[in-house]
């Protein structure tokens, strides 16, 4: 049952591969407005394994939970000059190399897409204790002002091509704690390095002092720190109940959930 809610979950999240943007990538094609192909995705699920389907001019890619047991991908080319290819039998390693090939591009976006481990991943070891060969490092919070003043931080450095120093991150850090660097210690930023390095976001570059931001590293700055600026504090400030009344969409829709949760919860008399 949980293979068949995972399953069920990916044909939801795909709803949109039947568009022509998407339809060219999986099957490698170039498509314009003079391509004869009806673009869509249809998903059956009445009164059978639940399938999703997806058209290109004659061909079809269809995935269906098999037997209960896993995803099946199945391309169908039932016209081979779909791709500019001949019908008979000496073109068929060919056709089947397109269809491959489209399996693979599918499932690979769909990997991405549906695979929330790796971002529950990331996110828990960033967001939380770390510890690595018995050397532990607390948690860089998202919503903890400091976190984000670091992260901040980090972010202005991504562009130097040796890395930066302590100095020099004090000095970015205290900028967007609204401090002045000599109100920062060498001891807190050696602590604040040790919990960056810990946590995988950054490296010491070898025989120097100087560190500079993994890959990883500078994606979750950037991503939390934007997220907190441009999602998180104006969203909450939408919906927040005490806010002043604005004409935001966001929080017109809050306010209706807010009086159906209200109705729905309101025990008849």
């Amino acid at each position: 049952m949980a293979l068949r809610g995972a399953i069920e979950s990916i044909i939801r999240e795909h709803l949109d591969l039947g568009r022509p943007d998407q339809v060219q990538l999986i099957f490698e094609r170039r498509i314009t407005r003079a391509t004869p192909s009806r673009f869509r995705t249809r998903v059956i699920q009445q009164g059978v394994v639940p399938s999703l389907h997806v058209d290109y001019k004659h061909s079809r890619i269809k995935q269906y939970h098999k037997e209960g047991l896993a995803l099946r991908t199945e391309t169908t080319v039932n016209d081979t000059r779909d791709f500019h290819i001949g019908r008979s039998l000496c073109n068929l390693p060919e056709v089947r190399r397109i269809g491959f090939s489209a399996n693979r591009r599918l499932l690979s976006v769909q990997s991405l897409d549906c695979d929330p481990t790796l971002g529950a991943e990331i996110a828990q070891r960033v967001n939380r204790p770390i510890t690595v060969n018995r050397r532990r490092a607390s948690a860089l919070r998202f919503d903890d002002p400091t976190t984000q003043a670091l992260f901040s931080a980090l972010v202005m450095f991504i562009v130097l091509p040796f890395g930066f120093v302590q100095r020099e991150l004090r000095a970015a850090f205290a900028a967007f704690l609204g401090l002045s660097p000599d109100q920062i210690t060498p001891a807190q930023m050696t602590y604040h390095l040790r919990r960056l390095r810990l946590h995988g976001l950054i490296v010491r570059v070898p025989h120097s002092h100087r560190y500079t931001l993994t890959q990883e590293g500078y994606r979750a700055a950037y991503f939390e720190t934007r997220l907190y600026a441009h999602v998180f504090q104006p969203g909450l400030a939408y919906v927040h109940p005490d806010a002043t009344q604005t004409n935001s969409k966001l929080r017109a829709a809050f306010d209706r959930l807010d009086d159906q949760i209200q109705r729905f919860a309101t025990v008849p008399t």
